[in-house]
């Protein structure tokens, strides 16, 4: 988890961490709340260090730990975000070294997996993408944990668009959320399921140098439409 406190314009690490790091390194060395943890020593300077983020999960982490300090006693809660996110990835038709992702939590006593995968299926559905496939997975912060695939037409295969899972006891339980609550996540690509919905082939037609601004500046501003099987747009994103 990142904490951007520091000095200059140009940090190149974090000049202190969250008043919760010292929970933090005594599950990830000798584990905690059911966990036997790494095994391995926790480094205070390694965490000290800011990189470009992989995902929105280290704000999400910071939002629990504040909400679980304000919250007394527990109330049930959605949270959600979309922000930008960087990843050292090879670009291609559907990957980006830079895009945006869509996350997601809910905090309740009375959750589980099969909250997490109706919740999907109501979220995608409403965008008008039913046709969903969930594959287990491993996340070092959720257990169980699931990838989450849809079908695109023009590839002709099953294109992943997010990840969930149901968070780790003792990740909650040192960010300070109560026992007994349990909170579902998800972080989502927002171009993929753009993708999917309007039948767009390459990702670079929404996002990035080779975008076309003329589609931008002529097309109205995208909304989902009440008939979720509309093509709208169709035609001037898929390529030849």
């Amino acid at each position: 988890m990142i904490y951007y406190c520091a000095s200059s314009s140009n940090p190149v690490k974090a000049t202190e961490l969250p008043d919760f790091y010292k929970t933090v390194q005594k599950v990830h060395e000798s584990g905690g709340y059911g966990s036997i943890g790494y095994r391995h020593k926790w480094s205070y300077e390694e965490a000290q260090k800011l990189v470009l983020r992989t995902h929105t999960t280290a704000v999400t982490g910071f939002m629990l730990h504040k909400l679980a300090k304000e919250f007394k006693p527990f109330k049930p809660l959605k949270m959600f975000s979309i922000d930008r996110v960087f990843r050292n990835e090879s670009v291609d038709a559907t990957h980006l070294a830079e895009f945006h992702q869509v996350e997601g939590i809910i905090a309740d006593k009375d959750i589980n997996l099969a909250s997490l995968i109706s919740f999907m299926d109501t979220f995608f559905g409403k965008m008008g993408i039913k046709n969903l496939q969930f594959k287990p997975t491993y996340n070092p912060y959720t257990e169980p944990s699931m990838e989450i695939f849809s079908w695109h037409e023009g590839f002709g295969k099953w294109v992943e668009i997010g990840n969930s899972g149901l968070f780790r006891p003792e990740l909650l339980r040192s960010l300070g959320v109560d026992p007994g609550v349990r909170v579902i996540g998800f972080g989502l690509s927002l171009e993929r399921p753009t993708m999917i919905k309007y039948g767009i082939n390459n990702i670079r037609s929404l996002v990035g140098h080779k975008i076309d601004l003329n589609m931008v500046e002529k097309n109205p501003i995208c909304r989902l439409e009440k008939d979720s099987s509309s093509r709208a747009f169709e035609h001037t994103f898929i390529e030849d």
